[in-house]
């Protein structure tokens, strides 16, 4: 299985020129690139530019992750405490009025 490889935008624009010069199917060849992927980079740039071509996912932290994660474990744990406190306080007011 061959690795994802990745291309940065300039990489790409490369690539979408070289095509329009030396030919589509001699540089999907030469670069192992599928023709879907070509058009997709072909569109993105004539709708957007360059800007089209760079990166749609946004890779996340491992760390930021997991103090996400955390963050709303203590959210969820802080709540529950509020709940069980209105509930004792309604208690305590009820049994204080009799």
């Amino acid at each position: 299985m061959r690795a994802k490889r990745k291309f940065t935008p300039e990489k790409k624009l490369e690539i979408l020129r070289e095509a329009e010069q030396e030919g589509l199917e001699k540089t999907l060849r030469k670069h192992h690139l599928a023709r879907s992927l070509y058009y997709r980079w072909k569109n993105a740039f004539n709708s957007q530019g360059i800007d089209g071509l760079q990166p749609k996912y946004k890779k996340t932290d491992p760390k930021v992750r997991k103090m996400e994660k955390e963050n709303e474990r203590l959210r969820k744990i802080i709540s529950n405490m509020a709940l069980e406190i209105e509930v004792k306080d309604e208690l305590l007011k009820k049994s204080q009025s009799r």
